[in-house]
């Protein structure tokens, strides 16, 4: 049976705060942040905002954007709301980081995978981790059979930690990177020692790149900005 599940745009910017918003009284921060935050829910189905600071040492606050895109126009619809929302606010924000791309089903699995992240979900996990992917062009080259069986172990080691769940992103031709990968845990350690097991695997020798690496904190919208008023 064919899946039949909705494509969505997810879209990831990673910003920092400059210097002339801090020069801003707390109140003004505060309503700089909540103007900023209405135009971005506006923009899109769904908008998160996670802590990055001190994770990272570029990059304050991550905002994920969520949205289906089942017609041609859907992201280019986007991108102009996103950019209606955070033009105005430019003075005070720098992007570090841009990521997005779109959802499609697996080709190395049968149907949804019980661990994979619903971009609309309601309730979020305590931790997010984002990177770019690309692979080598050997893996492209060789057949379909040999790159099945190097993920089959793949999927098996990431079955051993059910907690973790996982959201693929294909961006091919749209940006550098070729894939996107998305985490969410509530446990820094396991995801840590899964990465390290998958270090291992044979499907490691086609990896080209796989940073750089995000990993923020999630708050509700109010509270992630909270933090930087």
């Amino acid at each position: 049976m064919a899946d039949e599940r909705i494509r969505t745009l997810n879209h990831f910017s990673l910003f920092s705060f400059k210097d002339a918003y801090w020069t801003l009284s707390s109140s003004e921060r505060h309503e700089a942040g909540e103007g900023w935050l209405a135009g971005l829910r506006e923009a899109a189905k769904r908008t998160d905002l996670y802590q990055t600071f001190p994770a990272r040492d570029s990059g304050d606050i991550l905002v994920w954007s969520a949205l289906p895109a089942e017609e041609n126009c859907d992201a280019s619809n986007f991108f102009q709301r996103y950019a209606r929302a955070v033009n105005p606010h430019r003075q005070y924000l720098h992007s570090e980081l841009t990521l997005w791309g779109f959802t499609k089903p697996s080709i190395y699995s049968r149907g949804r995978s019980a661990q994979e992240i619903d971009p609309f979900a309601a309730e979020r996990k305590t931790y997010f981790i984002a990177y770019p992917f690309v692979k080598t062009i050997e893996w492209y080259l060789m057949s379909r059979d040999a790159r099945q069986g190097m993920m089959n172990e793949h999927i098996r080691m990431g079955h051993q930690h059910p907690e973790i769940t996982q959201l693929l992103l294909y961006s091919f031709g749209l940006q550098d990177q070729e894939f996107i990968v998305c985490y969410e845990t509530e446990d820094l350690v396991d995801f840590s020692d899964l990465v390290m097991e998958l270090r291992s695997s044979e499907a490691r020798r086609y990896t080209k790149r796989d940073t750089p690496i995000v990993t923020a904190v999630h708050h509700p919208a109010e509270e992630t900005l909270a933090l930087f008023q």
